[in-house]
């Protein structure tokens, strides 16, 4: 029995709050390759660019038109939004919510599973690049003052860090939703 397993089989809890998702099974390589992931196979599709303009245009206009919200905070909080929807729908969530793929993408976060996993694509670079154009917008905009810089510099890193090859599958272990590892 080696020291990471307990009498029960199952791998012991680590202390540490970082670790990195095993790699896939061969039977989930092989469910992966038998039918399109649909919940990412979007991204690539013609004018699935174009909603990230209009949703943040449409929060802009949102934030803009409500009283006594200056453009500095309607730009901040427009950055805010759009992080906070980016962070939740591409690192948060993990598998696929259709019930044709047998769990093959249980493990995987969005970002994972866009282009099998893949770095540096071109679907990959412009969801990167939107972040980091919205915060300069967004800086430019609320004039580089040091408070508006500071909330939008944190939610653009949230957003930007986890996109990072360095931190594919790499999981924060205090919000470990495996009922396995608990």
């Amino acid at each position: 029995m080696s020291l990471s397993t307990g009498k029960s089989g199952r791998r012991r809890r680590s202390s540490s709050l970082m670790y990195t998702e095993p790699p896939e099974s061969l039977e989930h390589i092989s469910d992966q390759a038998v039918l399109p992931n649909l919940n990412s196979e979007w991204v690539n599709a013609k004018g699935a660019w174009v909603i990230h303009f209009v949703l943040i245009i449409c929060l802009k206009i949102l934030f803009g038109i409500i009283p006594g919200v200056s453009q500095e905070t309607s730009w901040t909080l427009t950055n805010i939004s759009y992080m906070f929807g980016s962070y939740l729908m591409f690192h948060w969530v993990r598998g696929v919510p259709f019930d044709f793929n047998a769990g093959a993408y249980d493990n995987l976060n969005m970002w994972e599973q866009i282009d099998n996993g893949a770095q540096y694509t071109p679907a990959k670079k412009f969801l990167l690049s939107v972040p980091i154009v919205l915060f300069l917008v967004s800086t430019h905009y609320t004039h580089y003052d040091l408070t508006y810089f500071t909330i939008n510099v944190m939610a653009t890193l949230a957003v930007v860090i986890p996109k990072l090859p360095a931190l594919h599958r790499l999981r924060i272990g205090l919000f470990n939703t495996n009922p396995e590892d608990r």
